[in-house]
């Protein structure tokens, strides 16, 4: 092989990771002035995990709060999901673990 093929390989690899820069910030600007731009996000979020509790090596116990005021039961595995409790009113104050 002569340096000329080196030389165009170089040139050839460069121009290639240089379209691929440029499609980047091509796209790193349209989505980030173009499309997505005028999209704010302005709701707050309805869920909240509070608390998950490893049951087995493959279940899992999870209490969600819904609107900051409603708490719900759910055991998850592998086969799907069960809801345990619905509407659980959080206490106001947690209780204090005694050593």
């Amino acid at each position: 092989m002569l340096w000329t093929d080196y030389a165009r390989f170089i040139f050839a690899f460069l121009f290639v990771v240089a379209l691929m820069g440029g499609l980047y910030m091509g796209l790193k600007y349209l989505t980030a002035k173009g499309m997505m731009g005028n999209f704010k996000l302005t709701h707050t979020r309805r869920l909240k995990i509070v608390e998950i509790l490893p049951i087995d090596s493959r279940h899992k116990a999870i209490l969600i709060k819904r609107d900051d005021e409603k708490e719900h039961l759910v055991i998850l595995g592998p086969t799907g999901e069960t809801v345990v409790e619905t509407n659980i009113t959080p206490p106001q104050t947690l209780p204090k673990h005694e050593a």
